[in-house]
């Protein structure tokens, strides 16, 4: 895929760049790099720290340094300034379990078989357990289409993240949501040491201690402490008690915060230091401090791995499951939100701080997607991944080092399922600046140059219709290869 080098990483000077890969010991090998083992001398000795930093349903406009005039993020904005923020970043999915499964085994949805949300226990008709027969094929007879179920849970046999680790020494811990199955398919059976919040809750009941909401329950994971604590500031406590406890050995930290998910609650103070402020197209300030809070939380793990020395080799990963929930927020200048197959469904902040690899302050507008943090940290991490496993995710090293491209020229998305009034089911391919959605039902495909239209409002299918069926092949085929589940005809659709 190519790069526009204008906006992408450069090293101050090529020689002190040579020197440094020389230094750490990363070798181009086929396109890509090796692995890294250690950022600079003070770390020499020491591997990498890993944090991935997943926000739930945060706009790709929703951090100040991502041009919101609104909202305050005054650490996040730091640790962009520290590190790179990424202008074309995506979620594998417009919705939340899906980005989550891709982010821990880098393969795409539609290959993992979690192509929607996963609906908790409480949510279920009739309460199905995982001995229940069910049918393969959903629809009603208002729906011209019966989808693909989708599963209760990831499962069992996918690698994550913290069991890849685990053979090199890490310890690992789940903070926040977990959203891919309930007791037999949680955390700790998927390879993490310790889990705190994590359940089958796609939202917490409340956030404010005792977390509890009627038919809801509370959040089994997380037993309430002190009546009134905000859950943003619990997580953020149990993070930080984690990376202190565990500042001798090597780990993996999996901060998944349940904000800024639905309900929309921020404390109190906060809520009025928004309703002070002049709105913009971002007005809502119980929002605007549900954010401010997570960039607290963001500030509180900075400061204590500067307090602990360990900053230097710890990588932090900051992104989004989805874009941004339209009505608590507004994605603009990209078209709609959560949910979508347009950029406001799909597009996220992604922030890396990597000591010593970023250039600090630096832009890179390579498109990159959730498959992609799995092969980059067990490459950083110097750990092989298992042969016989398919990843779909590519190393960003030689994105993040600017030593090379990465080898794919397109990134896809598949979500056979119908959503809301107004979302049928879809695929999309992004190759270049060219995107082509393809809807299963009504106008089959949209055709856009984000390039020249980052706001897809000008659609050119029936304009350049070679470009559509080019694209079109590419999608059929991937969808082959990734085994995806499509839609199918419903035999009983009664149109109104």
């Amino acid at each position: 895929m190519n790069v526009n080098r204008s906006k992408t990483i450069f090293f101050k000077d090529l020689i002190d760049r040579r020197t440094f890969l020389k230094t750490i010991g990363i070798y181009a090998a086929g396109g890509l790099l090796s692995s890294v083992k250690c950022t600079a001398d003070s770390t020499r000795n020491h591997p990498l720290n890993f944090i991935i930093i997943l926000v739930d349903d945060l706009g790709w406009t929703d951090l100040s340094c991502y041009g919101s005039q609104y909202y305050e993020t005054p650490n996040l904005d730091r640790l962009a300034s520290q590190g790179v923020r990424f202008s074309s970043a995506y979620a594998a999915c417009a919705v939340c379990s899906p980005t989550r499964a891709a982010v821990l085994t880098g393969r795409y949805p539609a290959r993992v078989g979690v192509t929607d949300w996963i609906r908790a226990r409480f949510q279920r008709e009739g309460k199905q357990t995982p001995e229940q027969k069910l049918l393969e094929y959903i629809g009603t007879s208002s729906q011209e289409l019966l989808c693909p179920r989708n599963p209760f849970w990831m499962e069992i046999d996918e690698l994550t993240l913290a069991e890849a680790l685990k053979p090199a020494g890490y310890v690992s811990c789940h903070v926040g949501k977990w959203h891919l199955g309930m007791e037999d398919w949680y955390p700790e059976k998927q390879g993490f040491d310790f889990n705190i919040g994590g359940c089958d809750f796609g939202q917490p009941p409340s956030y404010f201690d005792p977390y509890y909401r009627e038919k809801q329950g509370y959040i089994p994971t997380l037993k309430p402490r002190k009546e009134g604590e905000y859950l943003t500031d619990r997580e953020n406590d149990e993070a930080v008690s984690f990376i202190r406890k565990h500042r001798d050995r090597s780990f993996f930290l999996y901060m998944a915060h349940y904000a800024v998910h639905t309900p929309i609650q921020a404390k109190n103070d906060l809520i009025a230091r928004y309703k002070a402020k002049k709105p913009t197209n971002h007005n809502n300030p119980v929002y605007a401090a549900m954010v401010h809070s997570v960039d607290e939380a963001v500030g509180r793990i900075m400061s204590t791995l500067d307090e602990l020395n360990l900053t230097n080799n710890t990588v932090i990963i900051f992104t989004s499951d989805n874009g941004g929930l339209m009505g608590p927020t507004n994605n603009t200048p990209l078209r709609a939100g959560k949910g979508y197959p347009y950029e406001g469904g799909i597009r996220v902040p992604l922030i890396i701080h990597w000591h010593s690899v970023v250039e600090p302050g630096s832009v890179c507008d390579e498109p990159v997607t959730s498959v992609d943090y799995f092969p980059t940290i067990m490459g950083a991490a110097g750990v092989k991944i298992p042969s016989g496993r398919t990843i779909d995710g590519e190393n960003l090293l030689p994105v993040l080092t600017q030593t090379g491209n990465l080898k794919r020229d397109a990134i896809y998305w598949h979500f056979p399922h119908y959503r809301q009034r107004d979302i049928v089911p879809y695929s999309i391919i992004r190759a270049g600046d060219w995107k082509l959605i393809k809807r299963y039902e009504g106008k089959t495909f949209e055709l856009f140059n984000l390039n020249d239209d980052l706001g897809e409002k000008n659609d050119l299918s029936k304009q350049i219709p070679e470009k559509v069926r080019e694209l079109d092949a590419r999608l059929t085929n991937w969808l082959k290869e990734t085994g995806a589940k499509l839609p199918k005809m419903n035999p009983d659709y009664k149109p109104k």
